[in-house]
């Protein structure tokens, strides 16, 4: 995906070792998804009740701020992701995770519809014992119900540092609306989750 590249100014330290996270209110959590392009996985967190933040960054790899051009080129080992700040007491974290698997494609490896690569791979990538614990009962769940045949192959790990990608990517969709409209049709991101999910495609 061709982007254009700025700086956010967001950061706390986050977890052991991590590095800069939006802000957390007292008496909310943190998730954190992968589910290819960062750009497309913003508006479903953005628009349920109880989210109070989502923020495109990088993680899951071992380079410590990584640019987009490091990242994209697929050798620092993170995968495009957004943190997801929310309210528990207004959405669950199950909640969350049913939203992500709506909005991905969990059947292929290193890839996410038209972007290829292990920087576009699917995760959950778990906070503590239990959000791991929900993320895989969800899986799990998500095996015998799936409407599809093929195994289901997103990753579940442990979070690590998460690094805030560049100004100009959060709320692309937003921002640009009809480039990010063109790039998601384009890449039959909305075709493929139709064919996947049918209805409950991308809710």
């Amino acid at each position: 995906m061709e982007r254009l590249i700025a700086i956010v100014l967001m950061q706390v330290a986050f977890g052991a070792g991590a590095a800069t996270a939006v802000n957390v209110p007292p008496g909310h959590a943190v998730a954190t998804f992968a589910g290819g392009c960062f750009w497309c996985m913003e508006p479903p967190y953005e628009k349920l009740p109880g989210v109070v933040a989502v923020v495109s960054g990088y993680t899951g790899g071992a380079k410590a701020n990584p640019t987009y051009e490091q990242v994209s080129a697929g050798t620092t080992g993170h995968a495009e992701a957004v943190q997801v700040v929310y309210d528990p007491k207004k959405v669950t974290y199950e909640q969350l995770l049913d939203v992500f698997w709506h909005n991905i494609d969990p059947t292929v490896k290193d890839r996410q519809f038209c972007d290829g690569g292990s920087q576009y791979r699917s995760a959950i990538f778990y906070m503590d014992g239990a959000q791991r614990q929900a993320a895989e009962a969800s899986k799990a769940a998500l095996d015998k119900s799936k409407p599809f045949r093929e195994p289901i192959v997103t990753e579940i790990a442990m979070a690590g540092a998460f690094y805030p990608a560049e100004d100009y990517h959060q709320d692309y969709y937003k921002k640009n609306p009809v480039r990010y409209q063109i790039y998601r049709s384009g890449c039959g991101r909305d075709a493929r989750l139709k064919q996947l999910w049918g209805d409950k495609a991308g809710h």
